[in-house]
């Protein structure tokens, strides 16, 4: 007759073993957590944002979806894992990966002139190749810089008045001779998917993304429909909340007008890393530094700024549109996605989102050690620096410098580092003789800009 036999030691000591391991991750998951409630709170209460949604999947795993705070003040309508924010810039890489399904569907070519999609834009004597539209290399005159645009924000202009309306100005450097971020470049290749299959561009991002990957809560995020879960947008002045100037969402266009959740970002990540979007092909173009034609590299794909953040490699973009910040990033070798969504231009998402993946991925936070400098010193470094496009000033007040009205603190060697965004590093180069700053190099994420004194007085 056989007898039940007793658990051996050896079996009862794994036992405990597993389900001590099982409570020790369910700590550390707890932690994490926490740790991750407090930083959004933090960035909340420091820049006054009413409300943020926040997706963090690491290793296939959706470890966090949430809001936080109000999508509507005026309605007190609390911020959730489903609320549709204006993405802003974010747009920039489903415009690109439109163009590149084309590509991929033989109906376009990176090479192909820009002429051959608008025969009638004055290109002149250059030659402007579709790649060049979406890296940034054109060369066009960006929109968003002139103040006649931001004179007519409100108007639903016509595709042709928008042509018009920055095809008339100058050149900004010959194509290809650098990079420059252009919106007005953006805008056309959004009118070159319209021509190339023949359907609007909201239409084509619907059925041929939005639709197939069950992104129910993206849009192309015009004023007038009914949008479930639509945030209202803010800005911040003089520390008061108020709602944000209206704009024409006509006028952003394939440049910026898309709507979304933090899900339906992560959602859209996962796919583009897996192929589901484009091709293998398209996906390495999209994510792999562009070069000029002298050989330079730039930290920009197609749609996406490629860089890194404490060695780990980052695919990322930011948005920036009345009312709103966004910003989604994804460290691929790391199966990270970060995707933050805020609805008020005071809010800082790109700070935020890296102190979350370096929470995730245990990456201490950057620490310098401030040195301290008396105001003439400060003062030689003040000056308005001219890095191609908008002049960035550095400016002195109370004995703290600010770049382009951020806060730094000097760190040594003409070294500066942001208070709030501690990823960003800010470099003076100073003449030798005089002890005059003649350059400022900006550091952020792997992406370098390099900026030329052009004027003392900022």
């Amino acid at each position: 007759m056989r007898t039940r036999s007793t658990p051996s030691v050896t079996f009862l000591t794994a036992v405990a073993s597993l389900f001590a391991a099982t409570a020790a991750a369910g700590d550390d998951r707890g932690a994490l957590l926490e740790r991750i409630d407090g930083l959004v709170t933090e960035s909340m209460e420091t820049t006054q944002t009413p409300g943020i949604s926040v997706a963090v999947q690491h290793r296939g795993e959706l470890i966090l979806a949430r809001g936080y705070g109000l999508a509507d003040v005026e309605n007190q309508v609390p911020a959730t894992e489903h609320t549709v924010y204006r993405i802003g810039s974010v747009t920039k890489q489903f415009t690109a990966a439109a163009v590149m399904k084309l590509v991929e569907d033989g109906k376009v070519a990176l090479d192909d002139p820009m002429t051959k999609y608008f025969p009638d834009y004055p290109v002149g004597e250059f030659h402007i190749t579709v790649g060049q539209l979406l890296d940034h290399t054109s060369g066009i005159k960006g929109y968003t810089e002139m103040p006649a645009f931001w004179e007519q924000g409100r108007l639903d202009l016509s595709h042709e008045q928008m042509i018009e309306l920055f095809s008339a100005e100058p050149y900004e450097f010959e194509p290809g001779d650098r990079y420059q971020y252009n919106n007005s470049a953006y805008y056309l290749a959004g009118l070159l998917v319209e021509k190339a299959s023949g359907k609007s561009y909201a239409e084509y991002l619907e059925e041929t993304f939005f639709r197939p990957l069950g992104m129910r809560e993206s849009h192309y995020l015009y004023n007038d429909p009914i949008v479930a879960n639509r945030a209202e947008g803010y800005r911040v002045e003089d520390g008061v909340l108020l709602n944000d100037e209206p704009l024409s969402m006509h006028l952003p266009f394939a440049a910026g007008a898309l709507g979304s959740s933090v899900l339906d970002l992560v959602r859209w990540t996962v796919a583009l890393g897996a192929g589901d979007v484009v091709g293998p092909e398209g996906l390495e173009a999209m994510t792999t530094r562009r070069r000029l034609p002298g050989g330079d590299e730039i930290g920009y794909g197609l749609g996406l700024f490629v860089g890194e953040m404490a060695g780990h490699r980052l695919i990322e973009h930011a948005g920036g549109i009345n009312g709103f910040l966004s910003q989604l990033a994804w460290y691929p070798d790391d199966d990270l996605i970060v995707a933050v969504l805020a609805n008020s231009r005071s809010a800082e998402p790109g700070p935020l989102q890296a102190r979350i993946a370096r929470a995730v991925l245990g990456v201490p936070e950057p620490d310098y050690a401030p040195v301290a400098l008396e105001q003439d010193e400060l003062e030689r470094y003040a000056g308005i620096y001219d890095f191609g496009r908008s002049p960035l000033p550095a400016t002195v007040k109370d004995g703290v410098l600010l770049i382009a009205g951020r806060e730094t603190v000097p760190i040594g060697e003409h070294r500066f580092a942001g208070t709030r965004d501690r990823e960003q590093m800010a470099t003076f180069e100073v003449d030798p003789e005089t002890g005059e700053a003649t350059h400022l190099r900006l550091e952020r994420w792997g992406q370098v800009q390099r900026g030329r004194r052009a004027g003392a007085d900022p």
